[in-house]
């Protein structure tokens, strides 16, 4: 008799993905550990494996699909005969165990909490105003509302005696960046688009995950945060003279992993840049330590992975970790760890181009570095015109937080510092 596999866990605080493919088919034969689904889930990539070995009847799910953790998404038929272990444990006990108030858990019943409801595509009600109780949520959720910086007073629940789920959190983050949820400025609605084929032939492309994550990350910035962006340049050459001395002796040496250094040491002289503003609490929340998230350009989409503990490491140990972080990023082998938990962004365009940008913030962050290509330029130097290479840099800043004439003080620190 055929076992229905379910969704395991995909990490923490992921709930659900898309498959990016399916690797079995109807028919095969499987082992124990063997990647069933490739999932991409809040920009990583998860191999679903086989909980069980044996011939897979059937699979209920296909490329581009939306899964949810216990959903059934394949069968499997035991090929000794014997029905394994694959099922998560019977409903009442594989439901989470509810939290009481006081964050303390108590034992789950049947009635303890309903099942997981599906994802929720309309906008939630309105949230209701703070009535001074306790909020009902798990762990996970409380850790999401955390890094987006949302508080969980003014979301409305879903979930049994108003429990607040982690798809309600995202529900009203939809709503803030439409500026529905009366946090973020009133927003104008969309109007229908026209029908385009009117005036000629058309292509309709799928929406990829990261590029659905990344639009719904970038619009919640720009309706919660005032952009304001400060540019200086930097004299890049006896760096950049510097960097070619070094090549084949260690690491690549790139201007990033020096701007990481130079970002991190700026960080702790100019502690409100590695900040977040709590909007309900009346509070900056000044961090101290030093994650620093890199941009990376992917076939997928763009990546922020997070370099930790900057100010701890040398040039070249940044060097080595961010080559290999890339790398990971382009493998699809970053998780959603890889990319928690930063305080400042750096995002490099030199290698393809440009003299300047407008880097959106990456909010709960205040601010984010953005660097475009050096190019040789005639300057007045020691009293002589001479070339030389000069690299843009463009700060976007959150300006409830920091005012102009700080984010031109840390440019140029920063700037100073690749100059030295």
């Amino acid at each position: 008799m055929a076992t229905e596999i379910k969704l395991p866990q995909l990490g923490e605080g992921l709930e659900s993905g898309e498959v990016l493919s399916v690797k079995v088919q109807p028919g095969q034969t499987v082992a124990e550990g063997q990647a069933l689904l490739e999932i991409e889930a809040e920009k990583a990539t998860v191999e679903v494996p086989a909980p069980m070995s044996g011939r897979v009847v059937q699979m209920k799910v296909k490329k581009g699909d939306m899964v949810r953790v216990g959903q059934v998404y394949c069968a499997i038929e035991p090929t000794d005969g014997r029905e394994e272990k694959a099922e998560a444990p019977p409903e009442a006990e594989a439901r989470p165990e509810p939290e009481q108030s006081d964050g303390r858990r108590r034992p789950a019943t049947a009635e303890a909490e309903p099942k997981p409801a599906p994802a929720r595509e309309a906008p939630p009600p309105a949230a209701a105003p703070d009535t001074g109780k306790p909020v009902l949520a798990g762990p996970a959720t409380r850790r999401l509302a955390r890094e987006l910086g949302i508080d969980l007073r003014q979301v409305p629940g879903s979930g049994r005696h108003g429990r607040v789920s982690q798809d309600d959190i995202r529900a009203y983050v939809r709503r803030l960046a439409s500026g529905a949820a009366g946090v973020a400025a009133a927003a104008v609605p969309a109007p229908p688009l026209p029908d385009f084929e009117r005036w000629g032939p058309v292509e309709r492309r799928p929406f990829e995950s990261v590029r659905k994550k990344t639009a719904e990350q970038m619009s919640l910035a720009w309706a919660q945060i005032p952009h304001v962006t400060q540019h200086d340049l930097a004299d890049i050459t006896d760096l950049d003279a510097f960097r070619r001395q070094q090549e084949g002796k260690g690491p690549k040496l790139t201007i990033t992993a020096f701007a990481l250094k130079a970002a991190a040491i700026a960080l702790t002289q100019f502690p409100q840049f590695n900040a977040s503003l709590d909007t309900a609490q009346g509070q900056l929340i000044v961090k101290r330590y030093y994650h620093i998230g890199v941009a990376v350009d992917t076939e997928r989409g763009l990546l922020v992975p997070v370099i930790r503990d900057v100010d701890k490491k040398s040039v070249q140990e940044l060097a080595q970790e961010l080559t290999e972080l890339a790398e990971r990023a382009r493998q699809k082998k970053v998780t959603a760890d890889d990319m928690r938990g930063g305080t400042f962004t750096i995002t490099n365009l030199g290698g393809i181009g440009g003299t300047g940008f407008t880097p959106i913030v990456n909010y709960p962050e205040v601010a984010i570095l953005g660097m475009s290509r050096g190019r040789w330029t005639p300057v007045v130097h020691n009293g002589q015109v001479v070339p030389r290479l000069l690299l843009p840099l463009s700060l976007s800043y959150d300006h409830r937080v920091i005012d102009g004439a700080d984010a031109a003080r840390f440019t140029r620190r920063i700037a100073e510092m690749l100059e030295n």
